[in-house]
Formats: structure tokens, C-alpha cells, sequence
């Protein structure tokens, strides 16, 4: 009987390992593009098909020194380039090394509006970028391994994206900005949204005007969120900056110039300037 136990116990620990080896996303090690970046190739339990992790460091990168990590988070599934590339555009700026930053640029299998899925296990964006590439990055690459030396930009979809990560998750990141984002939608169904979000009441988790009052006394000390221009949604961000500053959060913002709704278009540079800015951590 002792024997018995002891076989039962085994198997139970074997299974318990084997369920927790497949809650862990399978990262493999790194490529190097003809583009001087690196890419991971991710499969997360977390994600429908297979995803990336590409990745720019400073050309005189040193792994001897701890960098602050820029995630730049994507507008498109997958590789999409109808708005650009993010990761691209801080090449060519240079803005990796004027500012000694390593930048990170994670790939979705759906549309990323950077929510979990009430349902869905394979559509969980949030899960993935906190569970899967931060930890992933901050073990494998000499980065700062906290909230300050974490920073998030995007625009549109993924500008959305940096505001609810940072409102959501003010202990895992440092600042966000935000360009030309819908950060005032009030219900899920635009721009792709409703499939990604499920239901209204799981949308309200992430709605940046609830999550901007409910975070109202953790925010009033240091500008920790950014918010540029426009292209298709100035009204979006007038209302965002009228709400923060009723609420007295400390905060930077700027309405214009009007660009186009790309990543190119020039809003990228001055961005990444105000978040590494010493005067706005």
C-alpha cells in the first residue's frame, strides 16, 4: 500500500508539473534579423497562433550596464505595417541610442487592444505582455527589473494599450504616452474592439475614463501619464486632459500639431524625449 502511495503521489506531482509547464510560454532564443534587430519566437498559451518578441538595443550595447526598457507597443496583429512600424521608426530616430534604451516591440495573434478575454484562454493580451515578454525581458536582457526602468508608448489601439497597462498595472510600469488614441470610448465595439473585449463589462475593466478616477490618488505626485496630439482623435484627448485635470493628476499634454495616424509622422521622437525626461519620472 505504501508503494501504491508513493506511485499515486509521484504521478499526481508529475501532472501538477506538466500543467504548470503548460501555463509557460515556450520562448525561443535569439534571431538576428538583416535589420541588426533580434527577434524571439514566442508560443504562449495565452496567444492563438505563434507571436514575436523583437528586440533593439543601443548599437554600443554593454551587458554589463542596466538599461530602462521602452516597450513599443503595436497597433497591427502580427507583423501588420498599414500604420508603420514602431520599432522601425526608433531605428531610424535613433532613439535607441541617443537615450540608451533597449525597445521592445511584442506581436499579437489578434487585433491587440491589450485586454484579456473573459472567456477565450487563447486571447489574453494583458496575461501575455505581464506573464510572458516582461519577465521574459527582464531575465534575459540587462534591463532595469522594475517599474522605473519600465516605459510604454503607443497611438491609436496601442495608445489605448499604454494608458490601461499603466492605470491597471501602476507597480509593473513607469510612464506611458499616448498619441492620437480613442482613450475617451465609453463601450466596446469600434475599431475592432468587440471581439477582443467580449462584453461591455469586461471593456469597463480597462476603460481609461473609470480607471482614471479610480487611480486619481496614486497619480497626483509625478507626471506618470503623457498625452500628444492628434490626428483622428483630438477630441478624445481634450476630453482625457479635462478629466485629468479635474482630478488633479499630475500629467503632461499637448494638443498638436496635427500629424497623420501613422507611426512616422513625427509624434514619435517627442514621446520618447518626455518619457526618459529626468523632471517626468
Amino acid at each position: 500500500m505504501i508503494r501504491v502511495g508513493l506511485l499515486v503521489a509521484a504521478i499526481l506531482v508529475g501532472l501538477a508539473a506538466r500543467a504548470q509547464q503548460a501555463d509557460q510560454a515556450l520562448i525561443a532564443d535569439a534571431a538576428l534579423g538583416s535589420d541588426g534587430m533580434l527577434s524571439h519566437a514566442v508560443r504562449s498559451p495565452r496567444q492563438r497562433t505563434a507571436t514575436e518578441i523583437r528586440v533593439l538595443r543601443p548599437d554600443d550595447f554593454d551587458a554589463a550596464k542596466r538599461y530602462r526598457v521602452l516597450y513599443v507597443l503595436p497597433v497591427e496583429a502580427a507583423r501588420g505595417t498599414r500604420y508603420g512600424d514602431g520599432l522601425r521608426e526608433v531605428k531610424r530616430l535613433d532613439l535607441h541610442n541617443r537615450f540608451q534604451l533597449i525597445c521592445i516591440a511584442p506581436t499579437f495573434a489578434d487585433l491587440p487592444w491589450y485586454a484579456d478575454h473573459p472567456t477565450d484562454e487563447l486571447l489574453r493580451q494583458e496575461s501575455y505582455l505581464l506573464r510572458d515578454v516582461v519577465p521574459f525581458v527582464d531575465a534575459n536582457y540587462p534591463v532595469v527589473p522594475d517599474a522605473s526602468g519600465r516605459l510604454l508608448v503607443g497611438f491609436s489601439k496601442s495608445g489605448w494599450g499604454a494608458f490601461s497597462l499603466l492605470l491597471r498595472n501602476p507597480g509593473v510600469f513607469s510612464k506611458a504616452a499616448a498619441w492620437d488614441a480613442p482613450l475617451n470610448m465609453q463601450a466596446s465595439g469600434k475599431y475592432g474592439s468587440g471581439p477582443i473585449f467580449g462584453t461591455q463589462e469586461n471593456f469597463e475593466r480597462y476603460q481609461i475614463t473609470r480607471l482614471i478616477a479610480e487611480r486619481a490618488d496614486e497619480l497626483r505626485t509625478a507626471p506618470r501619464l503623457i498625452q500628444l496630439g492628434y490626428g483622428n482623435f483630438r477630441e478624445h484627448h481634450e476630453a482625457i486632459e479635462a478629466l485629468l485635470a479635474a482630478q488633479n493628476i499630475a500629467h503632461l499634454y499637448r494638443d498638436g500639431p496635427e500629424r497623420k495616424h501613422v507611426w512616422e509622422s513625427g509624434w514619435l521622437e517627442e514621446a520618447v524625449e518626455l518619457l526618459v525626461a529626468e523632471d517626468s519620472r
